[in-house]
């Protein structure tokens, strides 16, 4: 199971004091409110960040770091990942996961038989859409719905649906 979960991606700087824009990459962006640090991949080093600040303007997160008090000093991390380890993830209700998790899930059927596995996951308006590499049909599109998902194992990397008409 992965232990850090990307939150965010910093996209340019604002302003001169040192603070950034992020484009969030978590489904609720209010939730940068309650984190306190932030842990910056630089591509050679993962440094933990405090968080002084927080501001929304239209679908970006405006931060601002503890220390970090000059655009100089934060130029540098344009087009970087910010994550935070999984003590600090949100709080997931019953049959909610982790994406990070699900890629890579082995997929059977609800017959038993191996069916593929999880590739990607789309987040849709109204559910999940989860693609499933398949060797005998290549990818198939299954809705994440309680009729098509029966169950999903994160500790034994494993799911299992069920096909309904029309699907492959």
């Amino acid at each position: 199971m992965e232990q850090i979960f990307q939150v965010g991606v910093i996209s340019s700087t604002h302003g001169v004091r040192g603070e950034v824009k992020v484009f969030p990459t978590t489904d609720d962006m209010k939730r940068f409110k309650k984190l306190k640090e932030v842990i910056l991949d630089t591509g050679r080093e993962k440094k933990t960040l405090e968080i002084e600040s927080v501001k929304f303007f239209k679908q970006l997160v405006i931060l601002k770091f503890r220390g970090i008090d000059n655009i100089n000093d934060i130029e540098k991390y344009k087009g970087k990942s910010l994550f935070v380890d999984r003590e600090h993830a949100v709080r997931l209700r019953k049959d909610e996961y982790f994406i990070a998790d699900m890629i890579g899930m082995r997929v059977t059927t609800d017959k038993g038989e191996d069916f593929g596995t999880l590739k990607e996951v789309i987040e849709t308006g109204a559910n999940d859409v989860y693609i499933i590499d398949t060797k005998e049909h290549g990818e198939v599109l299954v809705p994440a719905i309680k009729q098509c998902i029966l169950d999903v194992d994160i500790e034994q990397g494993m799911m299992r649906i069920h096909l309904l008409e029309g699907l492959v």
